[in-house]
């Protein structure tokens, strides 16, 4: 593969800018800006990470997404379930003996791994890496990591610090606990949770979160909340986040590197079937490589201003579309006006209210639950909804971050399955018409009398050389007592590997003995010349390698007499 490192893409939307999209942008940015700031405050809590970091992750990401990245309307910013697997991380590094470094720097130096990871990925052309979680062991995963959520706002809804991990163990330890539960915050928690869902139900044209802030706040400083012993946010520093290369420290390089692997991997992949998503609305095709370089400047933004990696957001993008929003001008308005909350309402947000924060979280995590995938994977495929369970068991049962593995080896063993056993059949001609058709699907189709043919679909790799070999056996067991030729016509077999080569020799000494010829139709270019290296086509012969089927029974027409032939030549079918 030829590398090529991505030229910079700055600037590339604003080149055609309109003036008459300022108004819409800017509507567009201060409704993101609305809408971003209770996550940007409550996301960073998944992680043990400080209010304001959110709030630095919803800036500088937005600005160098603008300026690198490709899509007019795509928002960056903190994603829940990024979040999640981040924390998941941070407890895996901070559980090496002998770490120092503060939680702030070690997300930060994980931002800046993932944004290198994208633009190297970038570079060698690797935007594949979205598709490699199919959507529905995504939709599983994300399902559990949401349960996960939930889980994890026991502490917030109650003021009960629980220690237990998994799923029923929290639930257990909160039982028996019941007499610590602070019961004010848990009230203002559910009535929190309750006004999101009507705010949800009834569509309401100012976001449930925005309200719950909003009202939370304004309760807190009238019924003094923190002297009531309900836990706020506390002080927010003033002033803006400065430029700096986080140090690495004391920080397990290799715990840091896979972790980073994690968070880029599923970060990416969701945030590209995001982008997808909204470009089809906009009518736009989203390009996964160029969507590299925009989510790599992000990260890499992030982690010199020392927050956290993020990814594209559903919500905030939702909002932009929903507005009117036409370019990135949008997040630089986003950006200015959360600038200006960082400046000026600090003060404000310090008294917001902890449980308000874990209602929002846990809104957030039962909307990543979509019931609605699940039942349509379950109509259509019982073995992909089969693949979705073990994804979304693999964060439940095992750990956000072993959950992630659970989903790329779920992955790696559904495309092993789908590979193992690829479909043959056995060709024939119908009279008058021309080309060959599966004998199965077409029931005026007939065998070529001493001609035998079959298709194999699927590439010949070593795993299902085994399933191939005994496929081809059993086809020449039931082949009629004249045949005298098995032509496999390889126009579906898009690669061959050496353990296959071996495979299809073998099948031929064993044809040698029943007294049948083997040969091979319609060779891919890289197949034939990887036979041609193992030696398999000189002990085949190669006047048993055919251009097409069609070359293939004129050629035994010719050796054996033309009353075998059913039908005129013509292309295969």
């Amino acid at each position: 593969m030829r590398l090529s490192l991505p030229r910079p893409a700055l600037f590339a939307n604003f080149k055609a800018y309109q003036a008459s999209w300022l108004r819409n942008d800017f509507s567009a940015g201060l409704a993101i800006a609305a809408v971003g700031l209770p996550s940007a405050i409550a996301y960073p809590a998944i992680a043990g990470l400080p209010p304001e970091s959110g709030l630095y992750a919803s800036i500088t990401p937005l600005v160098a997404y603008a300026f690198f990245g490709p899509s007019r309307q795509l928002i960056v910013g903190p994603d829940a379930a990024t979040m999640t697997i981040l924390a998941a991380v941070l407890m895996t590094v901070f559980a090496t003996p002998g770490v120092t470094t503060d939680r702030v720097t070690a997300a930060a130096l994980l931002a800046l791994v993932v944004g290198i990871l994208c633009l190297i990925a970038r570079a060698v052309r690797l935007g594949v890496l979205a598709t490699f979680l199919s959507r529905p062991i995504l939709t599983g995963f994300f399902a559990g990591i949401s349960l996960s959520i939930l889980i994890g706002q026991i502490k917030r809804f109650t003021g009960v610090d629980i220690q237990s991990e998994g799923l029923v163990g929290p639930v257990v330890e909160l039982v028996k606990e019941a007499g610590s539960i602070h019961w004010p915050s848990l009230v203002l928690a559910m009535g929190c949770f309750a006004l999101l869902q009507v705010a949800r139900a009834l569509n309401s044209p100012v976001p449930g979160p925005v309200i719950v802030v909003v009202i939370s706040v304004f309760l807190s400083f009238l019924f003094d909340f923190e002297g009531r012993g309900i836990a706020v946010v506390g002080s927010i520093p003033e002033g803006l986040p400065s430029i700096a290369l986080p140090r690495m420290g004391d920080l397990p390089y290799e715990s840091m590197l896979v972790g980073g692997a994690a968070i880029f991997l599923v970060s990416f992949g969701s945030g590209v079937i995001a982008a997808r998503s909204f470009g089809s609305l906009g009518g736009y095709r989203v390009d996964p490589n160029r969507e590299l370089t925009g989510f790599g400047a992000a990260n890499v933004a992030a982690g010199l201003f020392g927050t956290f990696p993020v990814t594209a957001s559903d919500s905030r993008t939702a909002v932009n579309f929903a507005v009117g929003g036409r370019s990135q001008v949008a997040s630089l308005v986003a950006a200015g006006t959360l600038i200006a909350v960082l400046l000026f309402l600090g003060n404000v947000l310090r008294i917001l209210p902890i449980p308000a924060l874990g209602a929002i979280l846990a809104a957030t995590a039962l909307s990543l639950i979509d019931l609605a995938a699940l039942k349509q994977i379950w109509r259509v495929n019982r073995m992909e909804f089969a693949f979705a369970l073990i994804a979304m068991w693999g964060p439940i049962g095992l750990g956000v971050l072993n959950g992630v593995v659970i989903a790329i080896a779920a992955t790696l063993v559904y495309i092993l399955i789908q590979s193992m056993y690829p479909h043959d059949a056995l060709l024939g001609r119908i009279p008058g018409r021309d080309g060959f058709y599966k004998l199965h699907r077409e029931a005026e189709a007939r065998a070529v009398p001493g001609f035998g043919a079959c298709m194999i679909q699927g590439s010949l790799l070593f795993f299902n050389t085994d399933y191939i070999q005994t496929r081809l056996t059993s086809i020449a067991e039931g082949l009629p007592a004249q045949t005298r030729w098995l032509v496999i016509d390889a126009s579906a077999i898009p690669q061959i590997d050496s353990t296959a080569a071996a495979m299809i020799e073998e099948v031929y000494e064993e044809l040698k003995k029943r007294g049948i010829a083997l040969g091979l139709a319609e060779l891919h270019t890289d197949a034939r010349a990887l036979l041609d290296r193992a030696g398999v086509i000189g002990k085949i012969g190669p006047a048993m390698i055919f251009e097409g089927m069609e070359d293939a029974l004129l050629a035994f027409e010719a050796g054996h007499g033309g009353a075998a032939r059913l039908a005129g030549a013509g292309p295969q079918k």
